[in-house]
């Protein structure tokens, strides 16, 4: 895993660039909060593709517990990809209501996330 930082604005933005799973649980979504927290970021962009599809199955709380210690930490997060597999009602409402907000964004492409976040 690479932290690619951007700088927009005066903002630093931290991308996560990896081939691999950077999300596979609740401990390895903390582990990568606290990573970019004691780094010096508070907004951050990660690829769909790094995060384990059970995050995008809303009834194991995943995403909860790991999205809730981001807002904590007032950490504003953009989730960067295709989000048309994500069939349920479930997870299309909660991406809406998130959209809605400026703390979790789910967005299509870096730099619509890059506008997003620093604003």
């Amino acid at each position: 895993m690479d932290i690619k930082e951007h700088l927009i604005n005066q903002v630093k933005v931290a991308e996560i660039v990896s081939d691999e799973t950077v999300i596979k649980d609740e401990e390895t979504g903390k582990d990568l909060l606290g990573t970019l927290y004691y780094s010096g970021y508070d907004r951050v962009i990660i690829h769909e593709r790094n995060i384990t599809p059970s995050f995008f199955q809303l009834k194991n709380r995943m995403a909860g517990e790991i999205l809730q210690k981001f807002s904590n930490y007032r950490v504003r997060l953009a989730i960067v990809g295709s989000f048309d597999k994500h069939t349920g009602k479930s997870i299309q409402d909660f991406m809406y209501e998130s959209n809605q907000g400026k703390q979790v964004n789910f967005l299509q492409s870096p730099k619509e996330a890059l506008h997003n976040l620093s604003a």
